[in-house]
């Protein structure tokens, strides 16, 4: 390639190099004619099956850092940033059922208005008060799964002990709870047992697009409005999770001090959530999901945004110092007394309490939670729930229930009609219910600036991934300088090296008017092309050069020189995956708007670390960048001193394919383009393609700052240029 030879060509012959125009025809070519950048981004994608492993921070300081942003990560992708209102449960028990040592009851209740969790309730026999308690998330195959015939194999082989009990796993390990003096629920996932408002089918085995639900009126999971509000499956599911610890908290024998959480495979998914964004949990036994390989293969327990750089063995972390445990088997977490279990003791001892994380391989056995697993975490939870009981602990038979036993819907007690119809007011009920949670948080806050940054800000900092590039972190490589008489030129590529990121970037220089300190950054939906008309640049770069500015350009991920065959694209990369679901891709990568966010991030740190010291930066987006900078703009902190952004009336609102590359999980939830441009607040700014009208949300923050005056709108670009002089 072009530049890697140039790398020979000495500094000063190369400072004065000039390249005829007629070899760069249609504007300034960094790369070699017929290459793109070498950028890591061009390779492929993330996905659920890769290495996820954990890098322990060197210090607690350090990891507690991490740890904020990690939490906040959950929150956001689970749709839960701020957490929604707690509406009333409107508990519902009847239907005890007696067992020796243990009673049952049918629950259901209501986490959102008017959608139901189901469940049973296993308390110990007699009276009693100040009882532990145990939330048991089932995990796939529901709480009722049945061994059936299987169980005579599973008896051989170790993997359970009784034909009777071990026939249901899942409600064996809750009466032994039961009988160890803990209150015990077991919840049904979405779309398992009397949990059907939202069916199986979509819940667990979406495969193909649903387009009759795809509305920006009414739109139902996994369509880009939901992925637009961070609305999924998981994300209910996590909030069904900790409406279940509100029910248990509630009941009067219960001691909200002692709350343990237990699950397995999709439940000890469940498990590693709750106990992360959750600290009512003391102790904690996700079982066959703490793993660096597969991180769940269901689309429930994947969400847009929730393991970009990170991953299952971290997020157990997040536990720490509460004690946790789990058990390796011959599945995806057969590795993990090598690979992640060392680095939680590592984390553990941080804190001092090393002991209080603990793995057993039990590569013999299957992917399970069987009598073996199921041993280890009762003897876990007897010591740090203080339940008394000598070791070892033998689990025992009982009388499973039969199917009317633990049917929670009865002639008294209906199930609620679901379908497509409940689906679409379920998730417009959920957009009301976080508008309506923002509004209390934000502009009914003591300190309605500062809470907007927190909330809005906070949000968007998860969604972008990244901030301004620290000093040593960029690279530059002079590929060109030609002399146009009245400007230099220059061709350069800049690497972000932490992620082997290089982008083309154009600039240009005044030599006939003395530089006034200001660098122009000017980014464009069409890449540094925008910035020539023809083989010379444009007329408006041109004045600003006469006026003294530098001004400085480059191609984004996926523009100009990225395209090898120079069409623009019209759908972002997926990973290979049957499954039409935004979070198989976007659990594990960014966006491209984020990754474009994070290009301008790399040209604001590289004229900012510079060493001809530019007085001051200003940021002009034309065209299908505008989103792009806003959000840029307030990733790079007080850098960038006025900023001019064309918004072209674009709304993501509007969008009807999570593909499209202005696609941003998240965004609608936070204000849509005018929640991006308010977060300019209180930098100067001037907003192009709104007509007259600044956009409310943008205008009231700017008033709530103090700072109206310092946000203004103009009718076209020549306006725009004119209010940045």
């Amino acid at each position: 390639m072009l530049q890697r030879a140039l790398k020979t060509i000495p500094v000063l012959l190369l400072a004065s190099l000039l390249i005829p125009r007629a070899a760069w025809s249609e504007g300034l070519r960094v790369t070699s004619p017929g290459s793109t950048p070498e950028d890591a981004r061009l390779g492929e994608l993330n996905h659920l099956n890769g290495y996820f492993p954990f890098k322990v921070p060197a210090t607690r300081e350090k990891w507690e850092q991490r740890a904020e942003q990690l939490r906040r990560r959950i929150l956001v992708a689970n749709g839960l940033w701020p957490l929604p209102e707690r509406t009333p449960l409107e508990t519902v028990l009847h239907g005890k059922i007696v067992r020796d040592g243990f009673t049952v009851e049918k629950v259901y209740f209501q986490s959102y208005p008017g959608h139901f969790v189901s469940g049973l309730l296993f308390r110990p026999a007699g009276e009693g008060s100040n009882r532990p308690a145990v939330l048991c998330p089932h995990g796939h195959g529901g709480r009722m799964q049945n061994h059936g015939d299987n169980i005579t194999k599973l008896i051989a082989s170790g993997d359970e002990k009784f034909e009777k009990s071990g026939k249901t796993p899942k409600l064996a390990r809750c009466a032994q709870l039961a009988r160890m003096g803990c209150v015990t629920f077991i919840f049904d996932m979405e779309g398992y047992v009397d949990s059907q408002q939202i069916g199986m089918a979509v819940a667990h085995r979406l495969r193909d697009a649903r387009p009759q639900m795809e509305s920006k009126d009414a739109w139902g999971f996994f369509t880009a409005q939901a992925e637009l509000r961070n609305q999924s499956i998981m994300g209910l599911q996590t909030w069904n999770a900790i409406r279940a610890l509100d029910f248990l908290s509630s009941l009067p024998d219960v001691d909200s001090s002692r709350i343990g959480v237990t699950g397995g495979s999709g439940g000890g998914t469940q498990t590693i959530l709750l106990g992360a964004i959750d600290s009512r949990p003391i102790v904690s036994f996700p079982n066959g999901m703490v793993s660096t390989a597969m991180q769940g293969g269901c689309t429930c327990e994947n969400c847009v945004l929730l393991r970009v750089d990170s991953g299952n063995v971290e997020l157990a972390g997040l536990f720490a110092p509460r004690p946790l445990a789990m058990t390796g088997a011959n599945d995806w977490t057969k590795e993990i007394q090598t690979k992640g279990y060392p680095e939680l003791q590592q984390l553990y001892s941080l804190y001092g309490v090393k002991e209080n994380v603990f793995s057993k391989e039990l590569l013999h056995f299957g992917h399970n939670y069987n009598y073996v697993s199921r041993a280890i975490m009762y003897r876990w939870f007897n010591r740090h729930m203080k339940l008394g009981f000598d070791e070892p602990i033998i689990e025992e038979d009982w009388e499973p229930l039969s199917v009317e036993e633990s049917s929670v819907w009865t002639g008294n007690h209906k199930a609620p009609e679901g379908g497509e119809g409940y689906e679409r007011q379920l998730l417009t009920r959920m957009d009301e219910l976080a508008v309506a949670s923002i509004q209390e948080n934000v502009f009914e806050a003591k300190k309605p600036f500062q809470a907007f940054q927190k909330i809005f800000g906070g949000a968007v900092d998860i969604t972008i991934g990244r901030a301004l590039p620290g000093s040593g972190d960029l690279e530059r490589e002079k590929v060109q300088k030609i002399d146009r008489g009245d400007y230099l030129e220059f061709g350069d590529l800049v690497r972000y090296k932490p992620a082997g990121e290089e982008l083309p970037v154009v600039s240009f220089f005044p030599t006939k008017t003395e530089w006034n300190g200001t660098v122009v950054i000017w980014i464009d939906g069409a890449g540094k092309q925008a910035l020539y008309d023809g083989d010379s640049v444009r007329q408006e770069v041109k004045d600003l050069l006469a006026q003294g500015y530098s001004v400085l350009s480059a191609d984004l991920l996926h523009q100009g020189e990225f395209l090898a065959d120079g069409k623009p694209i019209s759908e972002q990369r997926k990973v290979a995956n049957e499954r039409q679901v935004a979070a198989f891709t976007y659990a594990y990568n960014h966006t491209l708007f984020a990754q474009r966010v994070h290009d301008v991030l790399t040209l604001i740190a590289f004229v900012n670390q510079d060493d001809h010291g530019a007085k001051e930066i200003h940021l002009i987006a034309t065209g299908s960048a505008g989103p792009v900078a806003a959000a840029a703009r307030f990733q790079s902190g007080k850098v960038v001193s006025k900023a001019v952004i064309d918004t072209g009336g674009f709304r993501f609102v509007d969008l009807e394919n999570w593909r499209d590359p202005q696609f941003l999980p998240g965004v609608v939830r936070y204000g849509d383009l005018p929640g991006l441009l308010a977060l300019n607040a209180p930098e100067e700014l001037c907003i192009l393609g709104e007509g007259d009208d600044i956009p409310t949300l943008t205008g009231d923050i700017y008033k709530i700052r103090g700072k109206a005056e310092s946000v203004v709108t103009r009718p076209g670009l020549a306006e725009g240029l004119k209010w940045l002089e």
